[in-house]
């Protein structure tokens, strides 16, 4: 499963109305191959459930995992930070063995 926290869904409430998304838009988590760590995370809007989809809805938040990318991604935090040391989402993975510095990739 695939959560986000309070602050990560007030951000996702926010961008959804400020780039027009209606209610039957979520977000769609990806792992795809890439960064200096070797796995990066994809992060979008998405309305459209895919054959191979896990659902998970978390705080009225719905989250659309690839069956490939729940792999990577089962027990993931999805925050939201925009303090001093970056802005933007962040992901706490507890299967990640490693983390590049900006947080975007990672390895297993």
């Amino acid at each position: 499963m695939v959560t986000v926290t309070e602050t990560a869904k007030n951000k996702i409430e926010e961008l959804k109305a400020k780039e027009g998304k209606d209610g039957s838009h979520g977000i769609r988590v990806a792992v795809h191959g890439g960064g200096c760590s070797g796995l990066m995370y994809d992060l979008e809007f998405d309305a459209e459930e895919k054959d191979t989809d896990q659902i998970f809805e978390d705080k009225g938040i719905k989250i659309f995992v690839d069956k490939k990318s729940i792999l990577y991604l089962i027990g993931t935090e999805l925050d939201f930070s925009d303090g001093l040391n970056g802005k933007g989402f962040q992901f706490k993975n507890p299967n990640a063995s490693r983390t590049c510095g900006c947080g975007e990739s990672f390895a297993v």
